[in-house]
């Protein structure tokens, strides 16, 4: 048996990627609206994964950046399908967007709340916890082959 898989989302899927980044940034997690899209949401490469019924219940965004490095945020996964394997699957498909991208390292600000998740995937705390949009992070990094 295989696990949940991800994707690139096409344009068609942004209606169902802002409304589960709504749900849980905005509505769960009190950020406001006004700062959860932003002007980089056009240029980054966002994945999804969709569970049985075909409804988008993860997501997640790459920002390329310079000197092959890139950052991931956005990370989104609707509260019934935590623990399920979509966020690593769209984890996993923003990593082989990376590589195919050249980018050799990526860094992430994770909720520290997300922090054993990331760590799960590599990922190396950098530096101290901060708040980001009144929410406990950490920067992290991973390198990529």
């Amino acid at each position: 048996m295989t696990g949940p898989t991800a994707s690139v989302a096409e344009p068609a899927d942004w209606p169902e990627v802002v409304d589960l980044r709504t749900r849980v940034f905005v509505h769960e997690q009190g950020v406001p609206p006004e700062i959860e899209q932003d002007d980089r949401d056009a240029a980054a490469v966002h994945a999804l994964s969709r569970d049985a019924t075909g409804r988008v219940v993860a997501t997640g965004r790459l920002l390329l950046g310079d000197d092959g490095r890139a950052s991931i945020g956005r990370m989104a996964t609707d509260a019934g399908a935590r623990g399920s394997g979509h966020g690593a699957a769209v984890l996993a498909e923003l990593h082989r967007q990376a590589v195919a991208r050249g980018v050799t390292e990526i860094e992430l600000h994770a909720q520290v709340s997300a922090r054993g998740f990331y760590d799960r995937a590599g990922y190396e705390p950098v530096g101290e916890e901060y708040l980001e949009a009144g929410i406990a992070h950490v920067t992290m990094r991973r390198r990529l082959p």
